[in-house]
């Protein structure tokens, strides 16, 4: 197979053959003719050795494309027959061939074909050849190169820069970063740190790039740095306690405390990486190179102005921001805050931590008890939003008005009975019976029993609401010695039976005692021994001390006053004494009559003791 240069070269000598000795002879006539026929013979046999030149393997050249079809790239480099190249490396990233006639290419001899007259070329290998020469020239230069950081692999990522090179977590920024993830598919410029073309390893870094460009913005960022100026920087790192903002190669630290005149829980809230803000230098230590910001400072201090804003007695409303044992923090406004303490919660409820009243970020209303600016504090007040219901209560209930509620509680001193919203009176326990012995309210109450009683006292200081029950009706011992006169003979119900004596029930809630000495006329040691609950006797009514709510009573008077009847009616029939011995005997009876009064007297005194 001839290419098309033989074929010129073939012409161009059939064309010239050598002339025969007549020709010369005319010829010799001009000498410079035969000199021009020297010189294209030479050059047409140059170009003939030209077109069998072979280039060596792995070598780089540049063709001409003259053929394209659906598998190969026909690239005519010089040589006797075109080269091959396969159309896939003619392939963009859209899958669309990048190949027109005539284009000029640089590409790679793979080898040759001497059978078939016949060389193997790749544009592939041919660029990469140029990535290689251009890395070493990048590296030796210590210039920079693009790159696409394609995928995360162990310990860093994988860049192409024409050919795969690997950049180490390390160099991919100047901090840890910590989403990995968000570095792919993106283009950087990098730095090669060392390489080796035979082991196809190559080791980036965009570190010393970033650190170069950084001490270049650090000399001119530090120029510039003055205390009170106003700056602009991006948000390099956050953490609980402040903002790392980087000013140009020059780390500042916005501190919470100065991010905002309000209360902040966290940077985070407010800030995202990346983000661009004014700050304003508050302070610079040349020595330590440490830059202190501040946020709040460029605007004024609230507090400057809030004793007009705030004055004692304004009713305001503001949002729960925090929550103590102690209290609630209201926020006014962006940077005031003021403390509802727990007292000043409820006129009327004993509130043990406010959670029971306000919730956070609720928006509540309250007075201005106290204010201090200077101590950058103020106290309010929940309850005195509404009027102190213990400044009206005694009008609407005076002492002695009779009410009606539901009892809320029932403790072992009484009953709790709801009055007003907050307001509960108490039944003690000494007030539900004046006849009754109450060991428990519970044995007669229930809680959500509805009662009546009758106002007591009101004791606003000490916020207390006192009720009776049992002075609903009159004190039945206030009438007692109306309805059992002294002398009067009784009958009754034993309910206690002691050693000292015997409890009588008189009628409902009244009892009285028969002293042990009062039992009989003989001498009683048990009084158990003779009597039992339940059992009925009767017995005469001694004294009565209503104040102190006790009624003597006594069996042994009974037992006196039978036999001294009949000792009178015996008297009483005897006929008249015919001696003085009868007189004396008479005489001797009325004594003892006599003796047996006073000592019942004697023994209803020590009851009543």
């Amino acid at each position: 197979m001839t290419n098309a240069v033989e074929t010129d070269l073939t012409d161009k000598l059939n064309e010239n053959e050598i002339p025969d000795e007549e020709m010369m002879i005319d010829d010799e006539a001009s000498s410079d003719d035969s000199v021009d026929i020297e010189e294209s013979m030479e050059a047409l046999m140059e170009m003939y050795e030209e077109s069998f030149k072979r280039f060596a393997e792995g070598e780089v050249v540049t063709g001409k494309i003259i053929a394209v079809d659906k598998d190969y790239v026909l690239v005519d480099v010089g040589y006797k027959s075109e080269g091959q190249i396969r159309i896939h490396e003619f392939m963009n990233e859209n899958g669309e061939i990048d190949a027109n006639l005539y284009d000029q290419v640089e590409v790679m001899v793979e080898h040759w074909d001497d059978e078939a007259e016949m060389v193997v070329l790749s544009k592939d290998k041919a660029d990469k050849i140029k990535v290689w020469e251009e890395i070493q020239k990048t590296y030796e230069a210590e210039e920079t190169i693009e790159g696409v950081i394609i995928s995360r692999v162990k310990g860093g990522f994988s860049v192409d820069i024409g050919v795969q090179a690997f950049l180490p977590g390390s160099q991919a920024d100047l901090r840890p970063v910590r989403n990995l993830d968000d570095m792919v598919g993106k283009t950087y410029e990098f730095k090669i740190l060392k390489y080796n073309r035979k082991r196809s390893n190559i080791v980036l870094s965009r570190r010393m790039i970033l650190e170069q460009q950084r001490e270049s913005l650090r000399a001119e960022t530090l120029a510039k740095i003055e205390d009170g100026k106003v700056v602009v920087g991006i948000v390099k790192n956050i953490t609980e306690y402040g903002v790392f903002v980087d000013l140009g190669g020059v780390d500042g630290l916005l501190h919470i405390t100065d991010i905002s005149w309000g209360r902040v829980k966290h940077p985070s809230a407010l800030f995202s990486v990346g983000d661009e803000i004014n700050v304003k230098i508050l302070s610079f230590d040349e020595v330590k190179e440490r830059v202190s910001l501040g946020m709040k400072q460029m605007t004024e201090d609230p507090w400057a102005t809030a004793l007009e804003k705030y004055p004692v007695g304004e009713h305001v409303k503001g949002k729960v921001v925090s929550l103590t044992d102690y209290g609630a923090f209201l926020e006014l406004e962006e940077g005031i805050e003021g403390l509802i303490h727990v007292s000043e919660m409820s006129w009327t409820r004993k509130v043990r931590h406010p959670s029971k009243i306000v919730t956070v970020d609720e928006e509540v209303e309250a007075v201005v008890l106290e204010i201090k600016p200077e101590s950058r504090r103020i106290s309010l007040g929940m309850k005195q939003v509404n009027p102190n219901p213990w400044d009206v209560i005694s009008e609407k209930y005076p002492i002695g008005t009779t009410i009606e509620g539901k009892i809320k509680n029932i403790a072992d001193f009484g009953l709790f009975i709801g009055i007003d919203e907050g307001i509960d009176g108490l039944v003690h326990i000494s007030d539900i019976s004046w006849t009754k012995r109450i060991k428990h309210p519970s044995e007669i109450y229930k809680k959500g029993d509805v009662i009546q009683a009758i106002v007591l006292d009101i004791d606003k200081g000490n916020e207390r609401f006192s009720l009776g029950i049992k002075q609903l009706q009159d004190d039945p011992w206030k009438s007692v010695a109306e309805r059992y006169e002294v002398g009067k003979e009784i009958t009754g119900t034993v309910t206690n039976v002691t050693d000292f004596g015997v409890f009588v029930e008189l009628e409902e809630g009244i009892e009285g005692l028969i002293h042990v000495s009062e039992i009989s006329k003989e001498k009683v040691k048990s009084p158990s021994d003779m009597f039992n609950v339940a059992d009925v006797i009767n017995a005469r009514v001694m004294n009565i001390n209503s104040d102190e709510r006790r009624i003597g009573l006594s069996i042994k008077r009974l037992e006196f006053e039978d036999d001294q009847a009949m000792l009178t009616d015996y008297v009483n029939n005897m006929e008249p004494a015919t001696s003085s011995f009868g007189e004396i005997l008479r005489e001797n009876l009325k004594e003892k009559l006599n003796e047996e009064d006073s000592t019942g007297d004697e023994a209803a005194a020590d009851t009543e003791e």
